[in-house]
């Protein structure tokens, strides 16, 4: 999968150890969104491929001593450990495909193959120091009593298209070390790296049929693995209004759902965190990170500023020079530091967002348009200004609904209360910041935040080590972390009588 003449000639969909065409013989073009070219075709799979990937992937986990659920956790662990060797190996043309594919600077594009190493490296880690049970004190020397650890089944991993190869990681190592197959779909407008990922699972290894992705649309490949009876979890990341779909799917069978839905996530910074010039410098910087990292095309973004009153006009208008700055481009060339967004869909939703907020009396400080085309910046690129929206409110379509662009918005409130109000107004809750030079008011208004993550004096990072989930309509379950590896897990009860006596209920 080294470049696009490979990828041209190559099949995506792979089922059962298989790299296949799709069964109807469709394909899909993939763009570059730099400049609206096609660099890439892949198989159009639907709902006859995924049958066919979900049957491979039962007969892996179905197949005896030897399937992968009963591959001794020491051997699973080795081959995440492979796994993340090779991604640091392929670094570079892993960080140029996810580049091209979703837009994002190569420098984006590495770091998020660094992480992707960290994560197969961190679940390793995680389940070869397990204990192989806990055991449960039943009362007495004649009864030996433990709860172990089963893997869920056939796990259906449905991948969004603004991180596809560090998404599916946050799925894939999980699923894998606790000892399940799966079947993947990523996002059709950006499923390059996943493949490329299912690659290097074969190179590490892994059995035939553990690992099985289909390329295709979410109204066919993905409601069907959402539906099917031989699936028996599905883990989705992507928008509220499919997510909703996904759950409706899963519900006949009563399988587990995991569902990552976004969000609307507030940056408070108060006025003493901006009290020196090294202060005021830092928040700024991390409001810009924190907004128009990806092009803002991530559902942590601190898509709402909401700073103290005393503050905002400096504030403000230093956040505007500066984001009038930064240089955007196609994410290969260097120097630049924000690509385009992904699709001309995903652009024109953006300016739609923005009409509506002008409209609705909010105050263009700098953006709101297309960039002037430039050598490295193609007129037929799906680029977008990054957007600084000042005197926005809570009933603002804009503040209210996830933009997923390169769009700020500012409110400003008063006191603690005001902030902590403002910032729990919304129907999600993925996450949030809170900026201040109080140690006191820090820990007291991340309490009151009612967000799955809570960054102090900060913003963005996350630790493999920590879950991450969220409240309200962000969604249910958790990735990462130890609760990462339980999403993909079964408990199973065992209880040993060593001395097995008569009862005598009953007479006889």
């Amino acid at each position: 999968m080294a470049d696009s003449t490979e990828l041209r000639a190559r099949n995506t969909i792979h089922a059962g150890g298989e790299w296949l065409e799709a069964v109807s013989g469709a394909t899909r073009e993939i763009l570059d969104p730099a400049d609206a070219t096609p660099f890439a075709v892949v198989a159009e799979g639907d709902e006859k491929d995924a049958d066919l990937a979900v049957e491979a992937a039962r007969r892996a986990f179905d197949g005896g001593e030897g399937a992968w659920p009963r591959t001794p956790v020491a051997e699973r662990a080795a081959l995440l450990r492979r796994v993340a060797d090779l991604l640091v190996r392929d670094r570079e043309r892993l960080g140029l495909l996810e580049s091209r594919d979703a837009g994002k600077t190569v420098e984006e594009g590495r770091v998020d193959v660094d992480c992707v190493a960290d994560a197969f490296r961190y679940f390793a880690d995680l389940v070869a120091a397990e204990a192989p049970g806990r055991v449960v004190d039943a009362g007495s020397p004649d009864i030996h009593s433990v709860v172990v650890y089963e893997p869920v089944g056939v796990c259906a991993l449905i991948t969004p298209w603004n991180y596809p190869l560090l998404q599916a990681s946050w799925k894939i190592a999980p699923a894998l070390a606790a000892g399940n197959t799966f079947v993947i779909k990523p996002s059709e407008i950006t499923p390059l790296t996943t493949v490329a990922l299912i690659e290097l699972l074969v190179e590490a290894g892994l059995p035939a049929g553990v690992a099985n992705i289909v390329t295709g649309p979410g109204h066919t490949v993905g409601a069907r693995l959402a539906e099917h009876p031989d699936v028996d979890l599905v883990s989705f990341t992507g928008g509220l209004a499919s997510g909703t779909k996904v759950a409706r799917a899963a519900a006949p069978t009563v399988k587990k759902v995991a569902l990552e839905l976004g969000g609307k996530n507030p940056n408070v910074v108060f006025a003493d965190a901006c009290a020196t010039e090294e202060g005021f410098d830092t928040a700024v910087d991390q409001a810009l990170n924190a907004a128009f990292i990806h092009s803002g095309q991530v559902c942590s973004a601190g898509a709402r500023l909401i700073i103290e009153d005393s503050v905002r006009d400096r504030f403000v208008a230093e956040l505007a020079r500066r984001a009038e700055r930064i240089r955007l481009g196609r994410g290969t060339e260097a120097g630049v530091e924000c690509g385009p967004l992904v699709s001309e869909q995903q652009r024109a939703r953006v300016e739609a967002y923005v009409a509506s907020a002008l409209a609705e009396g909010a105050v263009l400080c700098t953006g709101g348009k297309r960039p002037e085309p430039s050598p490295e910046r193609p007129a037929t690129g799906y680029f977008y200004e990054p957007t600084v929206l000042d005197q926005c409110h809570r009933h603002m379509k804009v503040v209210r609904e996830e933009v997923f662009g390169p769009v700020l918005t500012v409110e400003t409130f008063r006191t603690e209360a005001e902030a902590v109000a403002l910032a729990n107004d919304t129907e999600y809750g993925l996450a949030g910041a809170v900026w201040t030079a109080d140690a006191g008011r820090a820990r007291r208004v991340a309490g009151l935040l009612r967000h799955g993550t809570v960054w102090i004096n900060d913003f963005h990072p996350y630790l493999p080590q920590a879950e991450w989930g969220g409240f309200g309509k962000s969604g249910v379950g958790r990735e990462l972390g130890p609760a990462g590896l339980a999403e993909y897990r079964e408990t199973k009860h065992v209880y040993q009588n060593l001395a097995p006596k008569p009862v005598r209920w009953f007479a006889g």
